[in-house]
């Protein structure tokens, strides 16, 4: 009797524990941008894993849609497109939110794509996003004060 309460409670505690550990492929928290009229939903990457898996492996992505990289310092952070299927723009930002500059990236390469000064943010968005609805650097992104710290 006393050898099934142990298991059971060390069983418990197991699953407690699984249930804090992060899945590959799991869905990422999101917070709303607003850039101008524009409200966009992004996927938070705020850690060392969601940052390194990113969009990889996605076929498709809604147009007000984007995913926003949280660093946990402000430096010239660089992105690539290696397993990334989509074509993508990146917007750079400061660490209230402005842009330093936007790249377009090319689907399944392994390109470096730099901050053009210290950012702590990058906004990925569908490719040509950006352009198409006239942001340019020195426009901000509206929000970035309630993501999360990146770790």
């Amino acid at each position: 009797m006393m050898r099934r309460r142990l298991v059971g409670k060390l069983g418990a505690a197991c699953l407690m524990l699984m249930a804090l550990i992060p899945v590959a492929g799991a869905e990422m928290p999101l917070a709303e941008l607003r850039m101008g009229m524009f409200r966009i939903e992004a996927e938070v990457a705020a850690t060392d894993a969601n940052r390194q898996l990113g969009l990889m492996n996605r076929e498709k992505m809604p147009t007000y849609h984007g995913m926003v990289f949280v660093f946990p310092y402000e430096a010239r952070h660089c992105m690539w497109m290696k397993n990334t299927l989509l074509g993508l723009s990146v917007a750079f930002l400061d660490g209230e939110g402005k842009i330093l500059n936007i790249e377009d990236m090319t689907p399944l390469t392994e390109d470096n794509h730099c901050a053009a000064a210290a950012a702590r943010y990058a906004l990925e968005m569908n490719h040509g996003w950006f352009g198409a609805h006239g942001f340019k650097a020195g426009d901000v992104v509206q929000g970035v004060k309630n993501l999360p710290r990146g770790f």
